[in-house]
């Protein structure tokens, strides 16, 4: 039978239980347990993926094409974890299930439709239906905050699968913060009682607590926080922020002792903890030895969320290259009313992430050219692939009206256009080309000698594409389709091969990038930028 472990977190958002749980997973994996993960979203729409960034963040896609919360990329960063539309439920999903069987007639048995039993129900079903006889270990994080009322069900769903699978079988962590008070020169346990106190009415009694901190707690705060919220003296975990890297989190739980009060309280049979790899991970973020600046040139900058998975896939290249990335953060419209020199000037790569709608569109051009033009390692992701293809067109075939349809419906020459099996989509919501699909590389590309293989499965999140239309005079003028479909019908990947490196992807290799392996395409355009750097500072001309 799998075990269970539910994390839920307290005081105030944003704590950090999405990287706490996958840290949790991926020490457990580590002692040779089977993990799966889900999240528990309690907002009400079917999934994030008609929200906007600035709202939710960062939409992550899962193979399978289904769009989720972004700390399933936690998930699947720190874990090996297989993620699928099972590993993501909102609100919205549960009740539009309750719904649908309700209208169906037969299924309720003619009873009332209640919050219990049948929303709660719906919810236990998602958890056992993680827990198949593959999984040692089952980790559900639970989004929101203690006193949400939005998350009621879901912590009466859980209180009630505890009941029903006994407890020795489930361990609840709750996620709380210690914060300082600078005036009074002491931290503050009283939230963390208040949170847990909370959780207690509901019925949930946690046996393990985080503590999120600014400063070290002491031991007398630990056992007062241990004695009014009736856990053991152990089970009072310090989680101080981390000055380097978010990767210091399952290092500093295993400091902590975390895991074994897990194993011990489940009685799980792991091995010995083996976890060098990742100890060498971080020292290489402690201590490197480079530095590259990136910029990132983005429609959703303010939100730091919104390109979480660029940054992180930045950050693995980076690691993979013993250097420090420097990311520039770039509003695309601040480059449209300042011009490109002023705020790209010295940088040694840009980036141009996803994104849709018409804001800012020509301030990402605007950076194609210059990179294009200063021979500035470039590399395009998604709307970013889209830019390139219509700057290279204006500039390179002299079609100044080059657009896409979904900035320019009337544009005469639209070298990118809305995909021929979108044309009759209504719906939003989860109607774009979604997911893994395949890609075949030209051999001697930039993306072969990343990739080292001719065929590579890629996820996907677009509406419009590459026109070809315009393949063969846009091959002509020098920017090269270097990857398409196995069906040849659609490009995937364009290459500039009079530039040192300048490449741009339909997909979005930020889903498939890991911190202990990075992936092919950001490890060669950081180290395209490194090679830059270095040489310019070489250079005797530009010194």
């Amino acid at each position: 039978m799998a075990k269970h472990i539910f994390v839920t977190g307290g005081v105030v958002s944003s704590l950090g239980k999405g990287l706490t749980s996958a840290s949790i997973g991926m020490v457990l994996e580590r002692r040779g347990l089977r993990v799966r993960l889900q999240k528990f979203d309690p907002y009400i729409n079917v999934d994030p993926g008609t929200m906007s960034p600035y709202q939710h963040g960062e939409v992550y896609v899962l193979d399978d094409g289904t769009e989720t919360d972004l700390d399933l990329g936690h998930y699947e960063r720190f874990t090996n974890s297989l993620l699928n539309k099972d590993s993501n439920t909102t609100t919205g999903k549960i009740y539009l299930s309750v719904i649908q069987k309700e209208r169906e007639g037969s299924y309720y048995d003619g009873n009332t439709v209640q919050v219990i039993p049948h929303v709660t129900d719906e919810i236990k079903e998602k958890i056992y239906r993680l827990a198949t006889d593959d999984v040692d270990l089952v980790i559900t994080e639970v989004g929101g905050t203690i006193g949400d009322i939005e998350s009621l069900p879901f912590l009466e769903a859980i209180r009630q699968f505890a009941q029903e699978v006994g407890r020795e079988n489930c361990l609840f962590i709750h996620l709380t913060l210690v914060p300082y008070l600078k005036a009074a020169g002491e931290l503050k346990t009283k939230p963390t009682q208040h949170s847990v106190g909370q959780l207690r009415q509901i019925g949930i009694q946690p046996d393990i607590l985080i503590c999120r901190t600014e400063h070290p707690i002491p031991q007398s705060d630990k056992d007062k926080i241990a004695l009014f919220c009736n856990v053991d003296k152990k089970a009072v975990i310090e989680e101080r922020d981390k000055e380097f890297t978010i990767y210091e989190v399952p290092l500093s739980l295993v400091n902590n002792g975390l895991d074994e009060l897990i194993v011990k309280r489940l009685g799980l049979k792991a091995g010995s903890l083996d976890i060098g790899d990742w100890r060498t991970l971080v020292d290489r973020v402690k201590k490197p030895q480079h530095e590259v600046t990136i910029a990132v040139v983005g429609k959703y900058i303010k939100h730091r969320d919104a390109y979480k998975s660029v940054y992180e896939s930045l950050d693995h290249a980076g690691i993979a290259h013993c250097s420090r990335v420097v990311i520039r953060r770039i509003e695309a419209e601040e480059i449209s009313s300042t011009g490109a020199e002023s705020v790209l000037g010295g940088v040694d790569g840009i980036l141009i992430p996803g994104g849709f709608g018409m804001r800012g569109i020509e301030g990402k051009i605007e950076a194609i050219r210059y990179a294009r033009a200063n021979d500035i390692p470039f590399f395009g992701i998604c709307l970013g692939m889209q830019c390139a293809v219509i700057e290279y067109a204006r500039d390179m075939l002299g079609l100044d009206d080059a657009n896409s349809t979904e900035f320019d419906q009337d544009t005469h020459h639209p070298v990118i256009s809305l995909m021929a099996d979108q044309k009759d989509v209504q719906e939003r919501g989860g109607t774009m080309r979604l997911g893994l699909w395949p890609c075949v590389l030209q051999e001697g590309s930039l993306a072969h000698k990343a990739y080292g293989k001719t065929e590579i499965g890629e996820r996907h999140r677009h509406r419009y594409e590459f026109n070809n239309d315009y393949r063969a005079r846009l091959a002509e003028a020098g920017l090269v389709a270097s990857g398409v479909s196995p069906d040849g019908r659609l490009v995937e990947i364009v290459e500039c091969p009079a530039n040192s490196w300048f490449l741009a992807v339909q997909f979005h290799p930020e889903f498939l990038s890991k911190p202990i392996k990075a992936h092919p395409l950001f490890r060669d355009f950081v180290g395209a930028s490194l090679a830059r750097r270095t040489s310019r500072r070489t250079d005797p001309v530009t010194n």
